[in-house]
This record gives C-alpha cells, structure tokens and sequence, in this order.
C-alpha cells in the first residue's frame, strides 16, 4: 500500500500545476513571474573570480592570435626571400646570356660584399 501511495505522489508531483483562465484572456502567453530586481546581483567575490576568469581568457586568446600572426608573418617573409632569390636568379642568368661567365662570377662575389657591408 504504502508503495501505491508513493507512485501516487510522484506522478502528482511530476504532473504540470493548472492554472485557471489568465484573468486578461491571452492564455498563449507564459504566466508572469514576481517582478525580484535583486535577483541577478551576485556577491563582489564572484564577481573578481568572473574577471580573473575572464582576464586569463583574455590573455590566451591574444597569446593565440600573436602566434598565429608570427606564423603568418614568417610565412610572408619566406614568400618575399623565395620571390627575391628568384629574381635575381634570373637576373643573373640574363647577364651571363651577354657577358662572360666567369665575369658573371665576379660580379655576384662583389655584390655578396656590398650587401654585406650595408646590413
């Protein structure tokens, strides 16, 4: 019996409460709840955990995406040394066309010194 009673109970429990007619008419709408403007407020404790919380996901994300702009900028940097290896390849092959090799030769090692000598 006391098993019949407490299945009983439970399913009353669980059963939605009814409420009457809304006094207005618009049953369609969701029954309005206490106006509590305290209720959202949480203790300045749990506020300073939420900013640190907040300042170190902060952190990570900025950390992620200056790693992320490194990788993009070595990138870019590759690209322009490749680019400017090219160039001068070809420049180079363009004056042995018309010059001598071995003058060629000469002139490359002489660049190589005058680039030292800048940077």
């Amino acid at each position: 019996m006391s098993e019949a009673t407490q299945t009983l109970e439970a399913s009353v429990a669980s059963a939605p409460v009814v409420q009457g007619m809304r006094k207005n008419g618009k049953q369609w709408h969701q029954p309005k709840t206490a106006f509590r403007p305290r209720v959202g407020q949480t203790s300045y404790e749990r506020r300073l955990e939420e900013r640190k919380a907040m300042a170190a996901v902060k952190a990570k994300e900025k950390e992620m995406k200056e790693e992320k702009e490194a990788e993009r900028q070595r990138r870019v940097t590759a690209i322009k040394e490749k680019r400017a290896a090219t160039e001068e390849r070809e420049r180079y092959q363009k004056m042995e066309e018309k010059m001598h090799k071995k003058r060629v030769e000469r002139l490359k090692r002489r660049e190589k010194r005058n680039k030292m000598l800048k940077s």
